[in-house]
């Protein structure tokens, strides 16, 4: 029986020039992707150079001069080392990056690109997982062109996210058809970058027209202090408890405004912790129940025989449970109950799959019809000056629906008047398919 390596002498060297050039290529490729990447970026990402050189240097060390292999494997092993490298490069870029042909059919894309768009499958037109004609249009032009350009891409399900897609020609000298030209794209997420810049005019407009009445307040007092009422204890003492009142108020208006605005720079992350959804609202019942005394308002709390498991951030649904319990305390304290209820439900809201429900009741006078809509609204305010009473800063709910929708779920008011108020959280059960 022959050995294998006695083929003729000129078969081996030919088999073996072939692996290397096919090494080479994925070398090539994959090198100048990074490179791309890394100047398309404009950060001139030192990282992303290493990768690339260590990528020619994988390339050189597979396509050396003793791999060798056997003719009926070549064509099994040409496609997969080149694509094996490429793979594995891309798989360390931390953005989304696809690389498609001449007529737009994946060729080859990372995980953060498949995790963006659910449906990109490589061999596959583009077209089919970005219904983007920007983008779509923007490939078509670097290809007729060979001149980089940028485009912009939003999606709004789940959450809103705004993207800069950076398209650049790819061109290389592999002989291999499919990577003859074809176009590179990065997406660049500007999502924090936008809310960041919304986050700035908010807390510009809102803090300004909300302080502006306490602090003329403060700074009166302090003129009155300083002048008629120098020598008058009693109304020095008088006055400056109404200005530490006030300062309070700016204090909770400013924490209120900052925790809302870091809810919303993360409200395209979706929480990856698993929670007991009744363990927290069970914590807040007892840290209320003082203040639910004092206002002798009893509350009657229910949870689930077993755990109530959501995918969420701890602080954040605590502070959706402080704020929906308090108010019921606080706005509906005429009617000496609230209820609280954390239970388990089926599908809701058109979403398949268990839910968790976390509802709370008062029987106080209730909230007029056409208050309901904007209830969650910043600073909207259905009786501004009771709420000013009770040292509400008109943000409470609208924290809540933000939390709420950071966790892909859902937050529902009902009331009629004379009939008290309720308010209803549903999240997705975690393990629970969306």
């Amino acid at each position: 029986m022959s050995d294998p390596d006695d083929s003729p002498p000129e078969a081996v060297p030919q088999r073996s020039v072939s692996i290397r050039h096919a090494a080479l290529r994925g070398a090539v490729v994959s090198c100048f992707v990074l490179v791309s990447v890394a100047l398309v970026r404009g950060q001139g990402d030192l990282w992303l150079l290493l990768w690339a050189a260590i990528a020619v240097l994988a390339g050189l060390a597979v396509a050396g001069p003793k791999r060798r292999l056997t003719g009926g494997v070549r064509a099994q092993t040409e496609r997969p080392q080149r694509s094996s490298i490429a793979e594995a490069v891309l798989a360390q870029i931390p953005d989304p990056v696809i690389l498609v042909d001449q007529r737009a059919v994946v060729l080859e894309a990372n995980k953060a690109a498949f995790t963006l768009l659910a449906g990109l499958k490589p061999s596959h037109p583009l077209s089919f997982a970005l219904r983007s004609p920007d983008v779509l249009d923007g490939i078509q032009t670097v290809l007729e062109t060979g001149e980089p350009m940028k485009v912009e891409y939003s999606e709004r399900i789940p959450t809103e996210r705004t993207f800069e897609v950076h398209i650049g020609p790819l061109q290389t000298d592999v002989s291999h058809a499919e990577f003859k030209a074809g176009v590179v794209l990065f997406f660049r997420d500007l999502t924090s970058a936008r809310r960041l810049e919304a986050m700035r005019a908010d807390f510009v407009a809102n803090a300004s027209h909300e302080l502006r009445t306490p602090l003329a307040s403060v700074l009166g007092f302090i003129e009155t202090i300083q002048g008629p009422a120098r020598d008058d204890l009693k109304a020095r003492e008088r006055f400056l408890e109404i200005m530490k009142g006030q300062a309070e108020r700016m204090k909770r208006l400013i924490d209120d405004l900052l925790s809302l605005s870091r809810i919303e720079m993360r409200a395209h992350l979706s929480p990856t912790q698993t929670v007991d959804l009744a363990s927290i609202v069970a914590q807040m019942v007892e840290t209320l129940s003082p203040l639910a005394r004092e206002r002798n308002v009893v509350i009657e709390a229910r949870f689930p025989d077993r755990p109530a498991v959501v995918l969420g951030d701890r602080d954040e649904l605590l502070r959706v449970a402080e704020n929906l319990i308090e108010n019921a305390v606080k706005y509906g304290e005429s009617g000496g109950k609230v209820d609280v209820e954390v239970a388990h439900a089926g599908p809701s809201h058109g979403e398949a799959g268990p839910h968790i429900v976390f509802d709370v009741r008062d029987y106080g006078p209730g909230i007029a019809p056409e208050h309901l809509p904007r209830l969650t609204e910043r600073f909207y305010r259905a009786d501004a000056a009771q709420s000013r009473d009770k040292g509400g800063t008109g943000l409470g709910l609208a924290i809540v629906k933000h939390i709420v929708n950071r966790h892909r779920g859902h937050f529902d008011i009902a009331s009629e008047l004379g009939q008290g108020a309720r308010f209803t959280v549903t999240l997705p059960e975690a393990g629970a398919s969306r």
